[in-house]
């Protein structure tokens, strides 16, 4: 996808977050920088403590978030099936993501191989992210 306020080249992904969609991408805000942006109901809905969100947007320089609290009405299934995979420039800005998405502090250690092409990391909403160099 390309940003239209910079004409560059970014990664855009779209994820439901049921009931927690705001609190989510201000949680990516504090990793990946950005702008938010929230359209939501005007009271709040059966089943939602909160005002829920309909669609959310963070907007940085690397990545394009949209998220929502509405889901499908299947449900949300967490998984592994799905991972969202993100460029890193270098090791030491892969490195400064994993301390802020990792929960698993093992993951967070970066004990691993600089040189290793993939390290996959699993954030506090079950979202797993494949970060390349």
């Amino acid at each position: 996808m390309i940003d239209r306020n910079n004409g560059k080249l970014v990664s855009a992904i779209f994820i439901t977050f049921p009931g927690n969609c705001r609190r989510a991408l201000t949680f990516y805000q504090t990793c990946f920088g950005g702008t938010l942006q929230f359209e939501t109901f005007r009271e709040t809905l059966e089943g939602y403590a909160e005002v829920p969100v309909i669609s959310g947007s963070l907007v940085s320089d690397s990545i394009i978030i949209h998220g929502s609290d509405l889901v499908y009405d299947e449900g949300r299934t967490l998984g592994n099936y799905m991972s969202i995979f993100l460029h890193c420039q270098n090791t030491l800005e892969r490195k400064a993501l994993i301390e802020k998405l990792a929960v698993d502090k093992k993951d967070r250690a970066f004990e691993k191989d600089d040189d290793t092409k993939l390290i996959e990391v699993v954030d506090a909403f079950d979202v797993r992210w494949v970060l390349h160099i």
